[in-house]
């Protein structure tokens, strides 16, 4: 039977007041079971309005009950109607543990809801609660095991305390991030990954072309803190302690990946928002596919994103490349998608940086043919034309760097045609196909063009590509983060020689106006 919501411990008087009522009862209800009507006004408590009280009496609540999971008082077996059971003819003791039984579930109740409370004490108290009847469930069920099942877990209250925690109105990052100690034993882990695919799937089935953003947010946030052992074929670390747990599912890092592995499918199944596809591929390479038991079956959401456009298309041909180079995924058109991403536009998002990054990784082979590379510099070179001096000083780097690696496109810059006289560019700029836009034809004549830019390090960056190369590869780290703060700065504080115009200095002619009136007057 649930309490009411009316309770008439709001308006009490003082701190020592409340922590003596709750203490007194509790003694009382330890003391003589025919004062367990007592616990009425201690669960009451858990409705105030006072922080303070709801915190004491949610550990006054954890004490009693635990004690009396413990002593064997809260099982009953298939829990009975409390109405009915109680007129009826019972003995006390049947009653008393059926009446308590009720009791302990309306105080979860309270603390689930309590899980929402705008204090963050209160949620972070009523959590730390909830987890210790699970592991007390754990060590003495309240109800009969399921004869199927070897191993008894107290999957239903972790099922609620996760759909708690998976609010979908309510950011819920910060509690999840306390959650995370619960999700290193392995026993929790597994089934709080059991509770979210059933969490997915009752919440977001029903909205398949709509997006949650703060439901999905908690869903991200509690399954990026799941981490998997990779090492060793068993685990040990438990909420409470299994018999022979060896044999037990649970216990195996295979389960585990399996596991894992079906609930961030499912989670990446449904529409995201768009902001949530940067989150999930900035992390999916070092974090997401280690753990996964098939990391080949993540190809439907990395297309998928790639299709979103933009910094995603990039950060999802980034995951793509991870599975074809570790897990040998086939994927033939990768570089004509790398190479369709580069326009105008990547000198300009937040994530350049990144993308220079990614894209030095994608073309670090050196056995990648010369035709493909030389698209990838002609491209470049094209787009530095309209490029903002920040960028170029880390894109004409970039350049040379992929002329060292292939010396084949080096007839790019040495061209003799291009240099004696003007002459229609074969570069296809339009052509999507790296293999027919005619880039090894061409020459690097844009290169010649930023010899002359207005920016001096500009100049000289690109200067560099008619000295002889040698293969030593310029560092780009240094370069990618580089910003047009930096570039001003470096402006500001460069020592400026001062440039004679004379070799004798002017005595005379630089006269002020005064000075030439103050003659003339006196001439007269």
């Amino acid at each position: 039977m649930a309490l009411s919501r009316n309770s008439n411990v709001k308006g009490k008087n003082s701190q020592d007041s409340y922590k003596k009522d709750i203490n007194t009862k509790i003694g009382r209800i330890r003391k003589d079971k025919k004062h367990a009507n007592d616990i009425f006004d201690v669960i009451e408590y858990l409705q105030s309005e006072d922080d303070q009280q709801i915190i004491f009496a949610t550990n006054a609540c954890l004490n009693i009950f635990c004690e009396l999971i413990d002593n064997g008082d809260l099982y009953v077996g298939d829990l009975p109607e409390e109405e009915n059971f109680m007129s009826g003819d019972h003995g006390a003791e049947v009653k008393y543990r059926v009446f308590m039984r009720h009791r302990y579930n309306s105080c979860v109740e309270f603390l689930l809801e309590n899980i929402g409370h705008e204090v963050f004490q209160v949620k972070e108290a009523s959590l730390g609660a909830l987890m210790k009847f699970v592991a007390a469930e754990g060590k003495h069920p309240l109800e009969k095991p399921d004869p199927c099942e070897e191993y008894y877990f107290p999957k239903e209250l972790l099922k609620k305390l996760v759909d708690r925690l998976l609010s979908e109105k309510e950011d819920m990052s910060l509690l999840i991030s306390r959650f995370q100690e619960f999700l290193e034993m392995h026993d929790v882990r597994y089934y709080v990954m059991s509770s979210i695919r059933y969490s997915i799937l009752k919440v977001l089935q029903k909205t398949k072309n709509d997006v949650i953003p703060v439901y999905q947010n908690n869903v991200f946030t509690l399954l990026s803190n799941i981490n998997i052992p990779i090492q060793g074929p068993k685990m040990t670390t438990f909420l409470f302690e299994q018999d022979k747990h060896e044999e037990w599912k649970v216990a195996k890092v295979k389960e585990q990946k399996r596991s894992y592995e079906q609930t961030w499918l499912l989670f990446l199944k449904f529409k995201l928002p768009r902001n949530m596809y940067k989150k999930i591929l900035v992390i999916i390479h070092e974090t997401i596919i280690p753990q996964m038991s098939n990391p080949t079956l993540l190809i439907d959401f990395l297309s998928a994103a790639y299709d979103v456009g933009g910094a995603i298309s990039l950060l999802a041909l980034n995951g793509l490349f991870v599975l074809i180079h570790k897990y040998n995924l086939d994927y033939p058109d990768f570089y004509k998608k790398l190479y369709s991403l580069l326009d105008p536009s990547i000198f300009h998002v937040k994530f350049r940086a990144r993308f220079f990054y990614l894209m030095d990784i994608f073309l670090s082979s050196t056995h990648l043919p010369a035709y493909l590379v030389a698209a990838f510099v002609k491209r470049f070179a094209r787009l530095s034309l309209t490029a903002p001096p920040t960028a170029l000083l880390t894109l004409l780097p970039f350049i040379c760097n992929l002329i060292r690696r292939h010396p084949s496109c080096r007839v790019l810059i040495h061209r003799p045609s291009a240099a004696e006289e003007p002459c229609d560019d074969p570069f296809v700029m339009e052509e999507e196909d790296p293999a027919q836009c005619h880039a090894l034809e061409s020459s690097l004549w844009e290169i010649k063009t930023l010899q002359k830019h207005y920016h001096p390090e500009v100049s000289i960056a690109a200067f560099k590509i008619s000295e002889p190369l040698t293969g030593q590869e310029e560092d780009m780290s240094q370069l990618l983060e580089f910003s047009t703060f930096e570039l001003m700065d470096g402006e500001i504080k460069a020592e400026r020689k001062v440039i004679p115009l004379e070799f004798d200095t002017a005595t005379e002619l630089l006269k002020s106006s005064r000075e030439v009136l103050g003659v003339h007057f006196c001439l007269e």
